[in-house]
C-alpha cells in the first residue's frame, strides 16, 4: 500500500520538490524533539489522569458514605435487639398507676403497676422509644444503648446523692419523687 504522499504524487496534486521538503521538515522536527531536554506535556494524557484521579476520589467518598450507612444500620439493629431482648412487661398484674413522662416536648402516659413505677423513679428501669412504642428496660441495658445512640432513651432517672446546703431553711422537708401531676 502506497503512502498518502505517493498517492498525491501519482495524482499530480503535489510535485516531488514539495514532497521532499515535507519529509525533510518532518525528520528535522523528530530530531529536535528527540534531542531536546524539555519534556513534552501531553494535554490529553494529563486530562485523562486528572479525570481518573477525580473518579477515584469520588469512588472513595461514595464508599465512605456506604460504610457509614451500613454502620448506622448495624447500630440501629443492635439497639432494636437489645430492647426486644430485655424489654420488661409494663403491667405486672393490673396497671394501677399512670406514669407521666415527656417525650419530645409532649406529655405521654403509661399505665404501670406501683412496683414498676417505683423502679422507674429509682432508676432501676428506663423508658425507651422503639418505632413509636415505649418499652421498659433495665438501666444497665439502657447504658449500653446510650453508648450507641442516646436519642431513643426517653426516661432514665439516675440516682444521685444531693448535698443539702447548711443554710437552707427547708433542708428538713424532703420533697417526694413520686408526686403525681
Amino acid at each position: 500500500m502506497a503512502s498518502l504522499q505517493d498517492q498525491l504524487l501519482n495524482a499530480g496534486l503535489i510535485d516531488t520538490k514539495k514532497a521532499k521538503q515535507a519529509k525533510k521538515d518532518k525528520r528535522k522536527k523528530a530530531n529536535v524533539d528527540r534531542r531536546s531536554k524539555e519534556v513534552q506535556v501531553d494535554e490529553a494524557k494529563a486530562a485523562a489522569e486528572a479525570a481518573k484521579a477525580e473518579k477515584v476520589a469520588r469512588d472513595r467518598e461514595l464508599n465512605r458514605q456506604r460504610e457509614e450507612q451500613a454502620q448506622q444500620k448495624a447500630i440501629a439493629a443492635q439497639i432494636k435487639q437489645l430492647i426486644q431482648n430485655h424489654s420488661k412487661a409494663k403491667l405486672e398484674g393490673i396497671g394501677e398507676v399512670e406514669y407521666n413522662f415527656t417525650d419530645n416536648g409532649k406529655i405521654k402516659k403509661m399505665m404501670v403497676s406501683t412496683t414498676v413505677q417505683r423502679q422507674i423513679i429509682n432508676g432501676v428501669l428506663t423508658i425507651v422509644n422503639l418505632e413509636n412504642s415505649y418499652h421498659l428496660i433495665p438501666a444497665m441495658v439502657a447504658d449500653k444503648i446510650a453508648q450507641r445512640d442516646d436519642s431513643c432513651i426517653v426516661v432514665n432517672n439516675v440516682t444521685t446523692e444531693e448535698q443539702t446546703d447548711e443554710d437552707d431553711p427547708y433542708k428538713d422537708y424532703v420533697i417526694p419523687d413520686d408526686i403525681m401531676w
